[in-house]
């Protein structure tokens, strides 16, 4: 039995829908029950567009603009795909699961969980695979078969949701609280991989500069508060571009 559903939209969406619905008002002025009538055999505009000939237009579309993947090969697209894909993108923006169960009209919560077990799956292969390092540089190592490795990414999962970072992740339990207060480049607890060179790059970059202007004026507390952390920076950096450079592969499933 068919239901109606509502379904969240944007502006830009908004548009198009008013532009299609112009276009069958002028096609068909007496109204159509539907959005997209058939455009051929349909005088009166009460027949729907199949979904064949969706399927088919859709096909024709993806041949004419060569939409091809990252290996080079021709994209196979079906319709089901692009609800697929609204699912996983609310999902890996915390979008809460009963919130994506209404907006997809779901009967079963067990539906929509899979959406969310697919992207801790991505997610934590990706966590495993890419080099982690320290405040100092030194790599940590999680054993993913190890007895531990749940309960690691359990806490992973924790400071995903409640302790990340703008250059990486805190490590510590989220039932505790952090003595090192914005200072986590000083912190035991920091954890960090090679998708954020750039943000570490940049911060060295300003620091150095902290520093520079700090020693002109002769503000020694301030060069001596900093200076640990562009230490650590150099540290991170080091450590991260080497691994970039003989990894790509771990670096590049990390971003």
């Amino acid at each position: 039995m068919k239901r109606d559903a509502l379904v969240p939209i944007d502006e830009e969406l908004r548009g198009l829908l008013i532009e299609q619905q112009q276009r069958i008002t002028d096609r068909w002025p007496g109204g159509t029950p539907g959005l997209f009538p058939r455009p051929t055999k349909n005088l009166d505009g009460t027949m729907p567009t199949s979904s064949s000939t969706y399927r088919e237009a859709l096909y024709r579309w993806l041949e004419r603009c060569d939409v091809r993947d990252e290996h080079g090969r021709p994209v196979h697209l079906t319709p089901h795909q692009w609800r697929h894909t609204v699912g996983t993108t609310l999902i890996n923006r915390d979008v809460p699961q009963e919130a994506v169960r209404r907006i997809l009209d779901h009967d079963s919560h067990a539906m929509t969980a899979h959406y969310a077990r697919m992207h801790d799956t991505t997610v934590r292969r990706h966590w495993e695979a890419a080099r982690k390092v320290n405040a100092q540089g030194e790599t940590v190592t999680l054993d993913p078969e190890g007895p531990l490795a749940e309960a690691a990414w359990a806490r992973k999962r924790l400071g995903r949701a409640t302790q990340a970072l703008p250059n990486g992740y805190c490590g510590l339990p989220a039932v505790r609280s952090c003595p090192h207060a914005n200072t986590c480049l000083t912190c035991p607890m920091f954890i960090t991989t090679p998708e954020f060179l750039p943000q570490h790059r940049t911060h060295h970059q300003q620091v150095l500069q902290i520093i520079s202007a700090a020693e002109a004026h002769g503000r020694t507390r301030l060069v001596e508060m900093n200076q640990q952390v562009a230490d650590n920076l150099e540290k991170i950096i080091t450590a991260l571009e080497h691994d970039d450079s003989e990894q790509p592969e771990a670096a590049a499933g990390a971003s």
